[in-house]
């Protein structure tokens, strides 16, 4: 377990890393920062901890100002001489706040209340992780299509793009057929596989693999070409614009 210690008091410090490792022998100090101008320039370019100790009043400032100017995603224990600040400490990703000079048996308690935050963490990522497979598994591998008086198979890996014309949706298949289906757009999005489609606007879902090109256009929206041709212009609304970036990197 990696912890970072911001304490500006080289006594109060060196103490919290020796009780740490006598709670736990294999703990690893990430490192040892005294002011809040060291904090969030260490945040800035680190990986967050699995846990921060960190004293309120810094000799720069409140290190409440660390969380004002960086994102600090770890828990934290904060530590402190004095017990006005405890109800602005738990508005900072706190788990517990003590007060100097620390006691082990009170940082021992607060790691075990870490731990236990921890573990819930672990047990609601493993059924949201269960939650994503069971949805990734049952997103549609085929639509039916109906033209005339015939019906056809159409594997969703093969549509290039949907789009809405006349209040009809149609889907246009890689080697450039159209057929109209039954489901809106809106439909759509909850049975198709989104790390492979997007909704780009109203009118539009297109596939990864269709977009040729791509352009920034007026006011931050970005102007597609696809694959086949679409007759429609398709640009990515502005509402829809950061996010179709973040689509486009394909984090989970």
């Amino acid at each position: 377990m990696k912890t970072l210690i911001i304490e500006d008091e080289e006594p109060a410090s060196a103490r919290l890393i020796k009780l740490l490792y006598e709670i736990d022998p294999d703990i690893q100090i990430a490192d040892t920062l005294v002011s809040v101008k060291s904090a969030v320039e260490w945040f800035k370019s680190n990986p967050c901890p699995d846990l921060a100790l960190i004293d309120i009043q810094l000799s720069d400032g409140m290190s409440f100002e660390i969380f004002q100017e960086t994102t600090v995603d770890c828990p934290v224990i904060f530590i402190t001489a004095f017990d006005q600040y405890a109800i602005d400490a738990f508005k900072w990703n706190s788990i517990d706040y003590l007060l100097k000079p620390v006691k082990k048996e009170d940082l021992k308690s607060a790691m075990n209340k870490w731990k236990k935050h921890q573990l819930a963490n672990t047990e609601k990522m493993n059924e949201l992780l269960d939650m994503f497979n069971f949805q990734k598994s049952n997103f549609q591998k085929r639509l039916v299509v109906r033209f005339g008086e015939h019906i056809k198979a159409i594997q969703i890996e093969e549509i290039a793009y949907f789009f809405v014309e006349n209040k009809i949706t149609y889907l246009v298949t890689k080697n450039k057929l159209q057929y109209p289906v039954d489901h809106n757009l809106d439909e759509l999005e909850k049975i198709i596989d989104p790390k492979v489609f997007f909704r780009i606007n109203r009118q539009f879902i297109v596939n990864i693999n269709s977009i040729e090109k791509m352009v920034t256009y007026s006011k931050a929206r970005v102007k597609l070409t696809l694959i086949p041709p679409s007759p429609h212009e398709t640009i990515v609304s502005a509402e829809r614009s950061a996010e179709f970036k973040v689509w486009l990197l394909g984090k989970e």
